[in-house]
């Protein structure tokens, strides 16, 4: 399994974490939030040669989205997110794309939804979607066995859980999708968060 981290910068210092996850013996690859400066992420997908299967939205925050309607159009790859969170793709109350996002009227359609307990395959690799509402209703954990990783987008920023206060969280939901889903996972599972720091002007 090849895996890149890559800090996109979406508007001024809000920092998200993109990651790129290539299967090496089929190259299938899945993109997991492309939240801006979608030109990194094209460039690293051609630098290591993958061909793009999907390309998974933890969550519907404008940080985590902008960048998608460029990186599909150059690398193709099917849009997945929660169902709970596909309206809010469409709804920048929801995404925040009036707020934070460089691209205010962003609309985007996912091309197929993601319920708790589907898996996706990425060449000879498994992702369980785990659904952890808290940071938005429809947010998302993908579980790897086989590499015992877990990429938590907001659920985790690095130290801490994700904010609770924008549209559609809930601290009380949040607490529940740790202590119920990703606690019981196992202990050497090692969690690559949505962002990087926990103050969210500076991520």
């Amino acid at each position: 399994m090849i895996l890149k981290r890559i800090k996109l910068y979406v508007k001024d210092s809000y920092m998200t974490n993109c990651y790129i996850i290539e299967d090496e013996t089929t190259k299938e690859t899945m993109i997991v939030d492309p939240g801006g400066e979608a030109y990194k992420v094209i460039e690293m997908v051609k630098i290591i040669g993958g061909k793009v299967k999907y390309i998974v939205l933890t969550h519907c925050h404008t940080d985590h989205i902008s960048g998608v309607p460029e990186v599909k159009e150059e690398l193709g790859g099917t849009v997945l997110i929660h169902r709970d969170d596909a309206e809010g793709l469409k709804n920048p109350q929801i995404s925040l794309t009036n707020m934070l996002g460089e691209k205010p009227n962003l609309v985007i359609e996912a091309d197929s939804r993601l319920d708790d307990g589907d898996v996706i395959h990425v060449g000879n690799l498994s992702f369980r979607i785990i659904h952890t509402p808290g940071h938005t209703k429809g947010g998302i954990c993908l579980y790897c066995e086989q590499e015992k990783l877990l990429l938590s987008g907001d659920t985790f920023f690095r130290g801490t859980w994700g904010r609770t206060d924008l549209p559609t969280g809930s601290a009380k939901k949040i607490m529940q999708s740790i202590m119920n889903k990703i606690l019981i996972l196992p202990e050497d599972t090692i969690v690559y968060p949505g962002h990087r720091k926990i103050n969210y002007d500076k991520r």
